[in-house]
């Protein structure tokens, strides 16, 4: 069943259109991957299912009902850019917003020193904001978030800023809220995390959704010509081939996109035939970074 549907959503800033009708549905209990390059529309579209812009055209329903300006006080929303009360303590700040949200009371005061443990802040919970450094501001910006214990989370570029170990308990609290029934969206430039995370995804580029669905079929879709090669050589030979399309170096290995199904052995022949030397050799395999990069675009966008 469908939470969260977007209609037709448009937004314009005087010559640039920085969604440009975009559409894409969001299911009950599941983690859904708004996912493009910096400046693809990612924000600018989260911004209008929070009300926070309005849309020159489309709409935006949850359960079946269109949203309301008071929509986004039952969401947990982490912004892109994060904004905390310099001068509050860690503590004090966290209680403040989860009141700000209705909820007070020894149960959210015991829960925020819980996550505050989780992320290694407990013996910071009296310092100020502005005594934290900008990954420990950031975690506090996390909690604050999800305190209030919401049915419904977004977060935008989640992940930015974070060192590994804190990745990683991110990811975990994100699945943790799945696997309660919570509905999940965030938005990435990170392909990885959505390819780990995501049930779903729309890709955005230059304002427009141009893949959408769930992420195994979608990657079901394209791996049928895709091989992704381990190897040592020279493949420039394969450059303009007649049976290939494309060939993209992913650094620990590559992908060979072929013109025509059912021509991976043909691949096969040729490349030994040319004393390439085959480590790891996979057909339908496909990563979701080698999709975005057959789809996006090349040009920078401007718009967030």
């Amino acid at each position: 069943m469908n939470v969260l549907e977007v209609k037709n959503l448009t937004k314009r800033f005087g010559g640039i259109t920085a969604v440009n009708n975009a559409s894409f549905s969001v299911q009950e209990g599941s983690v859904f991957g708004l996912i493009g390059r910096n400046g693809a529309g990612k924000t600018t579209t989260i911004r209008m299912m929070l009300n926070i812009y309005f849309p020159d055209e489309g709409e935006v329903f949850f359960r079946g009902a269109k949203i309301e300006q008071n929509f986004k006080d039952s969401v947990g929303y982490l912004p892109e850019e994060r904004g905390l009360y310099k001068k509050m303590k860690v503590i004090d700040m966290l209680l403040f917003l989860a009141e700000l949200k209705g909820k007070k009371g020894s149960e959210v005061n015991k829960t925020a020193l819980q996550y505050l443990e989780s992320f290694d802040l407990a013996d910071r919970k009296n310092s100020k904001i502005e005594d934290l450094s900008k990954g420990n501001q950031q975690k506090v910006q996390f909690i604050s978030t999800v305190l209030h214990d919401p049915d419904f989370l977004i977060f935008d570029e989640p992940f930015s800023g974070l060192d590994p170990i804190n990745t990683n308990l991110l990811k975990e609290i994100i699945l943790e809220m799945k696997n309660k029934g919570k509905v999940v969206i965030f938005s990435t430039h990170l392909m990885e995390f959505a390819e780990k995370m995501c049930d779903s995804i729309a890709m955005i580029d230059k304002g427009k959704i141009i893949l959408n669905g769930k992420l195994s079929t979608i990657k079901e879709k394209f791996a049928s010509k895709n091989v992704s090669l381990n190897y040592s050589g020279n493949l420039s030979f394969l450059n303009n081939h007649p049976l290939v399309e494309s060939v993209e170096n992913f650094g620990n290995s590559t992908g060979i996109r072929l013109k025509n199904e059912n021509t991976d052995q043909e691949l096969l022949k040729i490349l030994m035939a040319n004393n390439i030397t085959i480590k790891n050799f996979n057909v339908d395999e496909i990563s979701l970074h080698e999709i975005f990069v057959m789809h996006a675009g090349k040009e920078n966008g401007d718009v967030q």
